[in-house]
C-alpha cells in the first residue's frame, strides 16, 4: 500500500451542494461535519495523508470513509454507523417492576432494601429471569434510588414528613 495513495472521490453536483449546504449551516454534528468537509477535501484532489493532516485525523479513517462514500452513497459515508454494543440487561417493564419493588415495603424481618436483597427478590418474585447486583446498582442510579436510606424512597403509604424520590418533602398529606 502507497503511503500517499490518491483517493479517488468525485462527488455529483447534488453531493457537493448538500455538503456545501451543511458546512455553511453548521447544524450538523461535529462528527457529520467533519466527515462533510474530509469527502470535499478529497473530491478537490487532495491525498488520503492530506486530508488527515488537515483535519488531525487517521489517513485510515480518511480511506474508511471514501470508501464508504464509494460502496453506499453520500448519506451512509456521513451518518454514524450503529456500534455493537451488549444489549440492554433489562427490558423497560423489568426496570419499572423493580423500582416498584424497591418503592413498596421491604420484606418481612428486613428493615430495608439492600442491593442483594432486591436483586434476590426480583428473581424470586419473577420480576426477571435472573439479575446481578450490579444491574441492580446501575438502575438505581439512574433513577436516584437509595433505598438503604429510609429518607430517599416513597413508600406506598404517604405519610408527614416522609421523603419523595426526587428529593423534595411530602409535606402534609
Amino acid at each position: 500500500m502507497r503511503p500517499y495513495h490518491r483517493v479517488d472521490v468525485q462527488l455529483s453536483k447534488k453531493d457537493r451542494k448538500q455538503i456545501a449546504g451543511m458546512l455553511n449551516k453548521g447544524r450538523e454534528s461535529a462528527r457529520v461535519l467533519r466527515r462533510a468537509l474530509l469527502l470535499r477535501q478529497l473530491d478537490q484532489g487532495q491525498t488520503a495523508a492530506q486530508v488527515a493532516r488537515n483535519l488531525a485525523i487517521a489517513s485510515k479513517t480518511v480511506r474508511a470513509i471514501a470508501r464508504r462514500w464509494e460502496e453506499e452513497g453520500l448519506q451512509q459515508a456521513l451518518e454514524e454507523k450503529p456500534r455493537p454494543g451488549q444489549k440492554r440487561l433489562l427490558e423497560e417493564s423489568e426496570s419499572q417492576r423493580i423500582i416498584a419493588l424497591v418503592c413498596s415495603a421491604p420484606p418481612a424481618g428486613q428493615a430495608r432494601w439492600t442491593v442483594r436483597l432486591i436483586a434476590a427478590e426480583a428473581v424470586q418474585r419473577k420480576l426477571v429471569p435472573r439479575v446481578g447486583r450490579e444491574t441492580i446498582r446501575v438502575l438505581l442510579e439512574s433513577h436516584d434510588l437509595k433505598p438503604w436510606r429510609k429518607k430517599n424512597v416513597v413508600r406506598g403509604q404517604s405519610r408527614r414528613g416522609v421523603y419523595r424520590a426526587h428529593g423534595g418533602r411530602a409535606g402534609h398529606l
